[in-house]
């Protein structure tokens, strides 16, 4: 017998939990400009979605899917990623999307119900969000073929949780990229739960990075709580793609702090010990205990940026529940590319009863 093939997972982190360097670091972090960066950012991202939380809880937001734990991945990736990239994310991805460019009443609008927020100018090319389960993942290969076909040096990123690596639609998405060679980028969040379906019963595989071995394209693992290790990996695995070198599937190794949306309760299925132990390896205490040491951030300046946050917050929530309500046939408008004859009667419907003096009881 001969084996004809063999491959390894690498993980990488640089920082532990206490936010000690445990390797020498990449030259790039000899200056606090980038690490500063992320670090606003994070703060910016887990106020924001404290806030949200509070105008759901008072009817104010629509249902909502926190991003609690996963700061450092969506700050890296918004940061990395040029202009010119594609984004096709899910339905955890909002600081993503703002450091992407949209404005936080238009992010703010989509998780109040109104679908224009979903289609924001300033969203350029990137996709809307999904909410089906991987469906995004298939997407970002269309738009990956696309760019080959025509040679640009771009590159999509994607991004899915890890109950989502379990769908049909992944593993096609993965296989088509390595057949093709594709410039996109899969970022998996694996933040342990799958709502409520921990990562032990998801999968019988040790990583969830070894799905690319299958496929053909590049595979690794990295602590998703670490700035320094996700800048690295994700930097790498944008220059392969823009190169036209194919794609990687990246596994971030986080934790969902929160419940999976506002509508879940995790207390049902979730152990506190195991929640109160994930609070200690979270990202954004990680990175304030590098920079204090470092000597790049202190408390005036946490006290100031915090100060400035809030300020930007309110001023973007102001903006949010000042907006007019969408038409009322938008209720209808964005279901079908071409509105069958009954719900263009439906559609006729809603607009005159809700003209004034319209009948509601026809």
């Amino acid at each position: 017998m001969e084996t004809i093939y063999q491959a390894q997972i690498n993980f990488s982190r640089f920082l532990s939990a206490s936010g000690q360097a445990e390797q020498p670091l990449p030259s790039w972090t000899e200056q606090p400009d980038t690490l500063v960066s992320y670090y606003r950012n994070m703060v910016l991202a887990r106020q924001l979605d404290n806030k949200i939380i509070a105008l759901q809880r008072t009817g104010q937001m629509g249902t909502y899917a926190s991003l609690l734990g996963a700061e450092a991945i969506e700050v890296v990736l918004g940061e990395r990623m040029q202009p010119n990239d594609v984004l096709v994310p899910y339905y955890r991805n909002h600081a993503l999307q703002m450091l992407r460019g949209l404005s936080m009443e238009d992010l703010l609008s989509y998780w109040g119900g109104d679908e224009r927020g979903n289609a924001a100018a300033a969203m350029g090319e990137d996709f809307p969000n999904a909410v089906p389960i991987a469906t995004q993942a298939l997407h970002a290969t269309g738009v990956a073929t696309a760019m080959k076909i025509r040679g640009e040096k771009r590159a999509v990123v994607t991004v899915c949780g890890d109950g989502a690596t379990s769908k049909g639609d992944f593993m096609e998405a993965l296989n088509v990229a390595g057949a093709w060679q594709l410039p996109v980028v899969f970022m998996v969040n694996n933040n342990q739960w799958a709502i409520s379906v921990p990562r032990s019963l998801q999968c019988g595989a040790p990583t969830l990075a070894q799905k690319a071995i299958g496929a053909g394209i590049r595979g690794e693992q990295v602590d998703g709580n670490d700035v320094i290790a996700l800048h690295e990996s994700v930097s790498n695995a944008l220059q392969h793609a823009r190169e036209g070198k194919g794609a990687t599937l990246i596994e971030a190794i986080s934790y969902r702090l929160s419940d999976h949306t506002t509508a879940d309760d995790a207390t049902r299925y979730r152990n506190n010990e195991e929640l109160k132990a994930a609070w200690e390896r979270e990202p954004i205490k990680r990175l304030q205990t590098f920079l204090h040491q470092k000597g790049w951030w202190d408390e005036v300046q946490e006290s100031a940026w915090q100060n400035e946050v809030a300020q930007l917050i309110q001023q973007g929530i102001e903006r949010y529940l000042q907006q007019e309500n969408p038409p009322v046939e938008h209720l209808i408008d964005f279901l079908y590319a071409e509105l069958p004859a009954a719900l263009q009667e439906q559609r006729a419907r809603l607009i005159r009863n809700a003209q004034p003096g319209g009948s509601h009881h026809e």
